[in-house]
């Protein structure tokens, strides 16, 4: 086990900033993470777990130790009922490869979920979801060790209090626990969920005949990979705003207004409006500020064109969300952690 000092955070962040950590170390193990938190050096300082980096965007340097997640394995074990799946993951696999691994056994449930960046681990702190499904509809539990005393303690749905991209891990638990395995109930009969136009769109454009777990996985794909630029090749979070949802009398009021703003009922008094639209519609879209700036294609994600700072960003990152509440008294608010 390796600790560096005074690392470079630039390859395990997906903005690709150039930050720098007091202390870098990985675990693969609940036990080898037991041993870094008992390490004089990693002991006194504040910790901040990292997986796959994308969904964090640093300002500063980190002035704590930042500890890489790599915990893998899954396993899979039958219900009764013969009709469902408990699948447990590591914390530290990749969340596409845990989507993967479903697809191959045909267990269904989080193929509308396909793509997304990040680890298992991450998947319930903010509850990710896409195209009309979410982490909690198919969550059991996780396990999670808790730092002030290094025991491994379960969280069922309720305790970790689901809400839209939020769970208690980003509420009053932030910072006490790190997550080590999560487990969900996955279906082997399947109901597909196409209800997003934009999955029945490219399902007909690649002449799907018969619907099937990799159809809608292969179509979500394509659809990621035409909407959200690889940070491979630019830096990005993906989404870095939520979409807001405001009370349908508000909605009312802009829709007279504005006849084009598409808007999703959540409940019969609340309605989501998509916050690329909104950024768009400010003139935003494609706009190039040095070496940073939004994507040319999706509005709603900030792109490092390569040596941005992370302050430059989440000042564009401000300017946007004022510009956006002038003109629509709507207040958006970052999906990605600002450190």
């Amino acid at each position: 086990m390796t600790i560096q000092r005074e690392a470079s955070l630039q390859p395990y962040n997906t903005f690709g900033i150039d930050a720098q950590a007091s202390l870098l170390a990985e675990f693969r193990s609940v036990e080898e993470l037991r041993e870094l938190l008992r390490n004089p050096e990693v002991k006194d300082l504040p910790k901040l777990i990292l997986g796959g980096g994308s969904n964090i965007l640093f300002t500063q340097n980190v002035e704590a130790a930042v500890l890489l997640n790599r915990i893998k394995g899954i396993s899979q074990t039958e219900e009764p009922d013969g009709k469902h799946v408990l699948v447990t993951s590591g914390s530290g696999e990749t969340w596409h490869d845990l989507v993967l691994y479903t697809l191959e056994h045909d267990l269904g449930g989080i193929e509308n979920l396909s793509l997304i960046p990040g680890t298992v681990g991450a998947a319930p702190l903010q509850n990710i979801g896409a195209y009309g499904v979410e982490l909690k509809d198919t969550f059991v539990s996780l396990e999670a060790l808790e730092i002030a005393t290094g025991e491994v303690v379960s969280f069922n749905h309720d305790q970790c209090g689901f809400g839209y991209r939020e769970s208690v891990f980003k509420k009053e638990a932030k910072g006490k626990y790190i997550v080590t395995s999560v487990t969900l109930r996955l279906t082997k009969e399947h109901t597909f969920n196409t209800s997003y136009g934009a999955i029945q769109d490219t399902l007909a454009k690649q002449q799907v005949k018969e619907l099937s777990l990799k159809a809608i996985s292969e179509a979500v794909c394509h659809i990621r990979r035409s909407k959200l630029p690889d940070p491979a090749k630019i830096g990005n979070a993906g989404s870095f705003f939520k979409n807001p949802e405001i009370p349908q009398a508000l909605f009312e009021i802009l829709r007279a207004q504005y006849p084009g703003i598409p808007g999703y009922p959540v409940s019969p008094e609340t309605v989501k409006v998509p916050a690329g639209w909104l950024i768009e519609q400010c003139g935003w879209k494609g706009k190039i500020l040095g070496k940073h700036g939004v994507h040319k294609d999706q509005a709603l994600v900030l792109v490092n064109y390569g040596g941005a700072a992370g302050n430059d960003v989440k000042a564009l990152a401000y300017e946007i969300i004022h510009s956006v509440e002038e003109k629509f008294g709507i207040t958006l608010t970052p999906e990605v952690n600002i450190i």
